[in-house]
Formats: C-alpha cells, structure tokens, sequence
C-alpha cells in the first residue's frame, strides 16, 4: 500500500468516528497521528519538528497561554462586569445581545487573531446567558461564525492571512481596504439571517430582565485590586498582540509572557495558599490542546504525501488563462476544502502555486512584486484569503475558534455536536462565499 493510500484511509476513518461522535474527539486524533507515526506516513521527527508537516506549536502555546490568562481573570469578577454591561446596554433584549456581542467579537478578531478573541468573549457570554437563564448554545455558535468572519477582514486577524500578505506581497491596509467592506456586508447578513432563525426562540421573562437592569456591576467585582492588576495586564497583552510584528514576538510568545506575568502578579487572590496557584494550569483544556496537537499531525501526513498540493494544483489548473473561473475555483475550493481540512498547510500548497501561475503568464515580468501584483493574479490572493477564512464556519473542525467555543460550551455543561455546528456553520459560510463571489466579480471579473 503506498503513503498516499494509507494517509487517506487513516484520515478519513478518523474523520468519519469524529463526525459521528461515537468516541471522543481528542482520542481519535491522537489515535489517528499515533498510526501516522507508527505506519511510516510521518517520522516522529517530521510529526514533532516539522515546520512544515508537524504540530503547530506556535497555535499551541497561544492557546494554552490565553486559557492560563482566562482562567485568572474568571476570578476577578470581570467577565461578569462585562456580562452586565452587555446586557444593559442592550436593554436585555436577547437578539440586541446577540448583536452587540457579535459586533465586538468580529471586531476584536479583525485586530487579534480568532482564538484570542473567543477565549476572551465566550466567558463574558456565558456569564450574561446564565443570569438571564438563556440558552447560551445559539450566543456562542454565533459569536464563532463571527469570529471567523471579523478575521478575514485584516492581515493579522487570521494566520491564512499573514501567509498570504508575505508571498503577495500585500500589506495591512490593503487587506483592510479590499476585504474589509466585504465582511461588513457578510456580517450584516448574517446578523439578519440570524435574527430569522433564533428571534423568536429567545426570550427573557419580565423578572429577570428587570433585575439584570437594575444590577450594578460593581456588585460583581470579587477583588478589586486584584480586577485592576488583571486589566492592567490584559491591556498590555493585547497591545503586544496588535504591534507583533513590530516587537518581532510571535503570538504565542506574548500569550506565554502574559500568562506569566499573570500568575505572578494578578493570580494569587488574598489569602490564598501558594500551592493553589497551579489551579490555572489545571483547568486548561488540554482536551482541546491534545486535539490539536493529534489534528496537526493527522493534516501533517495529507501535506507529505503530496495530497493538498495535488488538490490544490488541480483548483489552479482547472481554469488556467479563464480570470472569472480561475478566481471562483480558488474561493469555492478553498471554502469548501478549508471547512474540513486544516487552512494553513492548504494555502501554504496553493501559495506558491499562484506565483507559478503568475510567473506562466508573465514570463517577461522579472519584478517579483509586479508579477504577484499582475491584474490577472490580484483577484486569486484575494480569493483565496477569503475562501480560506470563511471556510472555517463551515464545520466545527474547521477553525481553531470553533473548537474552542464547543469545549468551553461542554466544560459549562451544554453539548455542541458536530452535526449542531454544520447545520448553520454550513449554510453561513455557503453565503459567505456567494456574497464573496458577487463582490469579486463587481471589483474584478466585470
């Protein structure tokens, strides 16, 4: 049996246990990278080092760093602060929550990056729903699509994206100026389309909306020097996420210096025992961690053996010298590929791609950025970042943020099933990319 046939069926039994949940998630993920490993596909140092076919450790330790932090700042009191602040400023109207929280998670994502921004967002979200005794599965379902969708907007708000500004040779306001108003529209759309599905299903009954209004946040303060230290320390944080690239920090740098200083100088309430620190390190998900760490690996093995270079050879190769089709290829494959496979070791495949493409077009051009910059090329980059970014909403696995929104909704006691997520993550990022489509031709195919 050759690698290719054997990386398939590894894959695709493991996928297919994983959709319907007859085992654990995490187990079938470490199952399928350990036969990986042990069945030749991938060497265990090609699984562990590779930069390339291995673990992404640099997602890794920004989420275990985020969750130590999360987990710190859970005790100040602050997420309910917040909660309550939603809420009043949203006249406890559930879909007006919806929406506000929606807004403020696309927005967050658009300038960190979407882990970040859910592991911040679910826990305030949480904490408003069980006040007003609401279901929080359609809040935290929408705020990842949301996610998702805030963060195709920029450069750093999705890692597809900053692969794809380095070999396009594109910068942060070009993204924000060509993908920008596009998700606008997406998320208005969305937000309408959400307001048809769930309006009528959200309701607060008349007591608890009144006492929600009449609460003062500063009721929900446990430690106010402590909550102080903490916002002083988160503020720090994000502001090192946004000026990365200038400090030459990786995300995962910062979120591990920030949870550091943390549980140095934020995570020990008063009078409490030294050896109680460790409770942050305790209550990471580390069923979330290891599921990333087997997913790495089991996508590792498809990129070896050749698998996502040849699908995306293929999308190119379908409609080369055809502008209008090559452009609608790339988005639509990217879109529907991204919802079941890893984006980044895809557009780390179609990347170069598109250079070759451009380089068969344009042999006369020598300039690297006039090639990649050709009015026959532009319009691919761009399709390919937004079918990579709005391809995440498409399944449950299909973006980082996902996954962690569904572990954070178990941990609160509330089940998200793979098939609860494609059931509207689906058909949203199915509109997504039509509404990607009409905006590209208008701006270039026309």
């Amino acid at each position: 049996m050759t690698d290719v046939s054997l990386a398939l069926i590894i894959f695709g039994v493991i996928y297919l246990v994983i959709v319907t949940e007859r085992i654990h998630k995490t187990i079938m993920a470490l199952t399928g990278a350990a036969l990986m490993i042990a069945l030749g596909v991938l060497t265990q140092e090609e699984a562990f080092y590779s930069r390339e076919f291995g673990v992404d450790y640099n997602v890794i330790f920004l989420l275990i760093g985020m969750m130590v932090i999360v987990n710190i700042v859970r005790e100040t009191g602050l997420f309910e602060v917040l909660a309550i602040w939603a809420a009043q400023q949203a006249r406890a109207q559930p879909f007006r929550m919806v929406v506000l929280l929606a807004v403020m998670t696309a927005g967050l994502s658009a300038m960190l990056d979407n882990v970040t921004t859910v592991l911040l967002m679910a826990p305030v979200t949480l904490s408003m729903t069980s006040r007003l005794n609401l279901n929080p599965v359609p809040f935290l379902l929408m705020e990842a699509m949301a996610s998702n969708i805030g963060g195709t907007a920029t450069l750093v708000g999705d890692p597809p994206n900053i692969m794809i500004a380095s070999k396009a040779q594109l910068g942060y306001l070009d993204f924000l100026v060509v993908l920008g108003p596009i998700v606008c529209i997406i998320l208005a759309v969305f937000l309408a389309a959400m307001r048809v599905l769930f309006s009528r299903t959200l309701h607060v009954d008349d007591g608890l909306k009144h006492a929600m209004l009449t609460m003062r946040a500063a009721d929900a303060i446990q430690d106010r020097t402590r909550l102080v230290r903490c916002i002083w320390l988160l503020g720090l944080v994000n502001l090192a996420f946004c000026f990365h690239g200038w400090l030459n920090l990786e995300p995962a740098t910062i979120a591990l210096l920030g949870a550091s200083l943390f549980m140095l100088l934020g995570g020990q309430p008063h009078g409490q025992d030294r050896a109680e620190d460790l409770a942050y390190l305790t209550d990471v998900e580390w069923k979330t961690i290891f599921f990333f760490v087997g997913l790495f690996i089991l996508v590792g093995g498809l990129v070896k053996v050749g698998v996502i270079r040849h699908i995306a050879d293929h999308l190119v190769q379908m409609t080369r010298g055809d502008l209008a089709g090559s452009t609608l290829v790339v988005l639509w494959g990217s879109a529907i590929l991204s919802s079941f496979l890893d984006n980044i070791p895809y557009v780390a495949a179609m990347n170069p791609l598109i250079v070759d493409m451009a380089r068969s077009l344009h042999p006369e051009i020598a300039d690297y950025t006039v090639l990649v910059h050709q009015p026959d090329i532009l319009p691919l980059w761009w399709a390919l970042a937004l079918g990579a970014c709005l391809g995440g909403n498409g399944t449950i696995i299909g973006a980082s943020a996902n996954v962690v929104v569904v572990d954070m909704a178990r941990k609160a006691g509330f089940q998200i099933s793979f098939w609860d997520f494609f059931r509207f993550g689906f058909p949203v990022m199915l509109g997504s990319v039509a509404l990607s489509s009409a905006y590209l031709w208008l701006l270039f195919l026309r």
